[in-house]
């Protein structure tokens, strides 16, 4: 498990949703709740689209230090997404 597990996931040609499914519940431990997947979604979406520092609500019952919310390049950080982000692909083909 780890970042060549979610390499390979973010490579799979899954849906997206199942891939972060795949992510939030096996790569780890204890597993994210699963409610996690649509916000991670919109967090890749926006360090894609260049908005790191967008504010995203979470799901109900889940913080981020204290807070609803969180930006989403804390998002991606805390539940290691960085294979979803284009400039990561790049970097990879690249290789």
């Amino acid at each position: 498990m780890g970042y060549g597990f979610s390499v390979d996931v973010s490579q799979s040609g899954i849906d997206l949703r199942d891939q972060i499914k795949i992510q939030l519940t096996h790569n780890h431990y204890p597993p994210v709740p699963t409610s996690m997947v649509g916000v991670c979604i919109e967090a890749i979406e926006a360090c894609n689209g260049d908005e790191p520092d967008v504010v995203l609500a979470l799901p109900d019952g889940i913080t981020w230090r204290g807070k609803p919310s969180a930006p989403a390049f804390a998002i991606v950080e805390a539940h290691h997404l960085d294979s979803w982000l284009y400039w990561n692909q790049e970097e990879e083909i690249n290789a």
